[in-house]
């Protein structure tokens, strides 16, 4: 299923050309526009999903298992010291595709790319409760 409207959809498709990385009949790897650093990708599935939330264990497996080998390639190719995996749901998190997708950005020292978040307090009891409350909806 692909929607209309979805610039990842039609990448996907090959309706827009893109800077293709790898591509397999339900994943497409691609290079970033924007990138944060060089190298940046992006693994999109072909199928249309609009977050974590839609999509199923069994592709998020194979998404995740591809991105381990395109980790790799990247690294090597570019020598990175590090790298992000981010993804983002939701426009509250950062999302401005609504189409699930991973970003693969390498990092290196002194590069200025700031992947962070101001780190919050919490007491244990709350973390036990907040942990047994979410266990519940797995």
């Amino acid at each position: 299923m692909t929607k209309d409207d979805c610039i990842f959809c039609k990448i996907g498709k090959g309706d827009i050309p893109s800077a293709t990385v790898y591509e397999n009949s339900d994943f497409k790897v691609f290079m970033d526009l924007s990138p944060a650093n060089k190298g940046h990708v992006l693994i999109i599935p072909k199928e249309h999903y609009d977050n974590i939330f839609q999509i199923d264990a069994e592709t998020a497996g194979k998404l995740f298992s591809l991105a381990t080998a395109v980790a790799r390639a990247v690294k090597a190719e570019t020598k990175c010291e590090g790298m992000n995996v981010v993804q983002n749901n939701g426009a509250v998190a950062g999302q401005t595709v609504n189409h699930f997708h991973l970003h693969l950005i390498p990092r290196f020292e002194g590069d200025g790319v700031s992947v962070t978040w101001k780190q919050g307090e919490t007491e244990p009891d709350e973390l036990q409760a907040l942990a047994k409350a979410i266990r519940k909806h797995i």
